[in-house]
């Protein structure tokens, strides 16, 4: 019980105006960075870092952690109202959310994105509050055979799961994996595909190709379609910005298995919440194709709730993480890795005796910036559905500016400019061409994490590969991973069957 008596006088800590301030400053402050594509909450917090230097250590920790889930939010709002998430954390919810504004339902889905985020952080904060060490023990597990079977299991059963076509889903990932290479050899130290370039020896930058793809590929379709017959006008958002009870109750165990897939990727320095969303999301498609009446496809609110908590679920675990190991596991706990050394803490196992009554607050004041930003958010879901009524030309216009100054703030270099430009038009082909982002992605994000492991476990086994297959958990990761895999090609295979039936002769 040491534990809620801590969190209480954490609590007493974080009640004053002046910390409040601070919660609430961060959540808006996350919140409208994350809106803007490629400035993500982790950018929000690098941007801040110096500001910090001036205010108390406590509360420059508790307005960065309300950065961090305000960002996640705000991440999502943009990809459900425009296609266009403002970072990779939220690609799994913007394909049924965008599907759900397109067809009125802004509102709705905003606020299914709200009360999912609030679900899952809140269940990984109380965890992290009396769990810490159980889920710190669960990272200590992961080798380079066990990082590589988790890279491997994302590739293969999101290719299976985002796709109708199995090759087309294939053919993102080796996209995906062709351009995570690009760079200086993190082993060797060689120059790879960088064909003499300087500007290439650090390879393309993750927010380079998500910005890319994402926004500038949806702008250039959106403007190809404009004025064709094809041509699907935005419908203006209609209806409440709060959830009826029914909706509510189908998406409660949706948010709840959301939860349990977010949870221990905190812990896991897999490269983010990008692994768990895209899971949960595939788990209630796969759930969805079962049902008598599938809703996947035209909006279902399960795929918005269900990403929505995984995403914010992992990031509770991963402030767990940072705090009990000093791991952080995405890079926004990097830059809060930073914030806590500029003030001469060092996160892990010491902290807690050493600088407990603001590791305590700090904890309380996650519980109170969730409930903050479901204060501010549920209201105004009407006003971020009302950027729907703004006319196309001006709001794509207006993406592809923020696009252009995310990327180019985010280094100061117009090559990724460039960069952006070409692959914004690799992103335009694939959508022309129904091949899936998702894979894209995830290898981009991933791939590294799996070439490097691959390689550890082959130098420290002696080449022997049956390493990779050696622990219970690579063959639990192998065997869900060929249970998927089975899952989905006989639901392609049933689905194909479906269609010739019905077929006219």
């Amino acid at each position: 019980m040491n534990e809620i008596a801590n969190l209480l006088e954490g609590f007493g800590s974080v009640l004053t105006p002046v910390n409040l301030l601070y919660v609430v400053l961060g959540c808006v402050i996350g919140t409208a960075v994350g809106v803007l594509p490629g400035l993500g909450s982790a950018m929000a917090v690098a941007l801040l870092l110096p500001v910090t230097f001036t205010l108390d250590p406590l509360a420059a920790l508790v307005m960065m952690a309300a950065i961090y889930f305000g960002g996640l939010f705000g991440d999502s709002i943009s990809g459900i109202l425009m296609n266009t998430p403002g970072n990779s954390t939220a690609i799994a919810t913007s394909i049924e959310g965008h599907r759900m504004a397109l067809n009125g339902r802004a509102p709705q889905a905003l606020a299914a994105a709200a009360v999912g985020a609030f679900f899952g952080g809140l269940i990984a904060t109380v965890l992290v509050v009396f769990f810490a060490p159980h889920l710190a023990d669960l990272a200590t597990r992961f080798g380079p055979g066990e990082y590589f079977a988790l890279a491997v299991f994302a590739f293969v059963a999101i290719s299976v799961v985002v796709s109708d076509s199995v090759l087309k889903g294939i053919a993102a990932l080796l996209i995906g994996l062709a351009l995570s290479v690009i760079g200086t050899d993190q082993v060797s130290g060689a120059q790879r595909f960088t064909f003499g370039s300087v500007e290439l020896f650090d390879g393309v930058s993750v927010v380079v190709i998500t910005v890319s793809m994402l926004a500038i590929g949806e702008v250039l379709y959106v403007a190809s379609r404009i004025g064709r017959p094809d041509d699907r006008t935005l419908i203006a958002p209609q209806g409440r910005p709060y959830l009826t009870r029914s909706e509510f109750r189908e998406m409660v165990p949706a948010m709840a298995r959301g939860t349990a897939f977010g949870v221990p990727f905190g812990v896991i320095p897999a490269g983010g919440a990008e692994v768990p969303t895209f899971l949960a999301y595939g788990a209630e498609q796969r759930l969805d194709r079962r049902s008598r009446k599938p809703k996947f496809g035209t909006g279902a609110i399960r795929g918005v709730a269900a990403p929505e908590a995984a995403g914010n679920a992992t990031a509770g675990t991963a402030m767990g993480a940072l705090l009990a190991l000093g791991l952080p596991t995405s890079a926004t706990a990097a830059m809060l890795l930073a914030a806590f050394q500029q003030y001469g803490m060092q996160p892990g196992p010491l902290l807690f005796s050493r600088n407990g009554d603001l590791v305590w607050a700090l904890m309380a004041s996650l519980f109170i910036g969730m409930i903050v930003l479901l204060i501010l958010n549920m209201p105004f879901a009407r006003l971020w559905a009302n950027l729907l009524k703004i006319p196309r030309e001006y709001l794509y216009a207006g993406i592809a500016v923020f696009a252009c100054f995310g990327v180019y703030a985010a280094a100061a270099s117009i090559v990724d400019v460039v960069f952006m430009l070409v692959l914004g038009a690799i992103g335009f082909a694939m959508r022309r061409y129904d091949v899936p982002i998702a894979p894209v992605l995830i290898a981009v994000i991933l791939g590294p994490l799996a070439e490097t492991s691959l390689r550890a476990a082959m130098n420290n086994s002696g080449n022997d590969p049956l390493t990779l297959v050696s622990t219970p958990i690579t063959i639990t990761l192998y065997v869900l991973l060929a249970g998927v895999v089975a899952i989905g090609v006989f639901n392609k295979l049933k689905l194909r069957r479906g269609v010739r039936a019905d077929a006219p002769e």
